[in-house]
């Protein structure tokens, strides 16, 4: 019970910024956890975290506050306004070459964790 929808991705030069959506259909619970995590094309998110190329962005949304990791290094952050609103990813100074799919999840009050699509983010000059 329950999708999510990212959007937001596309081609970006070095040094540019994205902001990417994430979105909840109706009827998931207000309590609960969302995030980012990112991996390369065509790699698989099977079995959660333990999937190899899958990595955590940094930012997490949780209990109307964000929570970020060092790996954020400042540059990355998440916001989410109301329960309706989606959860942004503002996505500063990238300057890797490459594509990565950044794929959002949510941890629901009871049930196990949502996942969605992706979106494609590539940085090229």
């Amino acid at each position: 019970q329950g999708q999510l929808a990212e959007s937001g991705g596309g081609l970006v030069q070095p040094g540019g910024s994205l902001r990417l959506a994430c979105e909840a259909s109706e009827g998931i619970a207000n309590a609960h956890t969302m995030g980012w995590f990112r991996h390369t094309p065509g790699s698989r998110r099977e079995f959660g975290d333990f999937v190899a190329g899958i990595t955590w962005s940094g930012v997490t949304w949780s209990r109307g506050r964000p929570k970020y990791g060092h790996c954020a290094k400042g540059r990355f952050t998440v916001f989410k306004d109301t329960d309706n609103s989606p959860l942004l990813h503002h996505m500063n100074s990238l300057e890797s070459d490459g594509s990565e799919v950044y794929s959002c999840y949510l941890d629901p009050i009871s049930g196990l964790r949502l996942w969605g699509q992706g979106t494609l983010v590539t940085v090229s000059s």
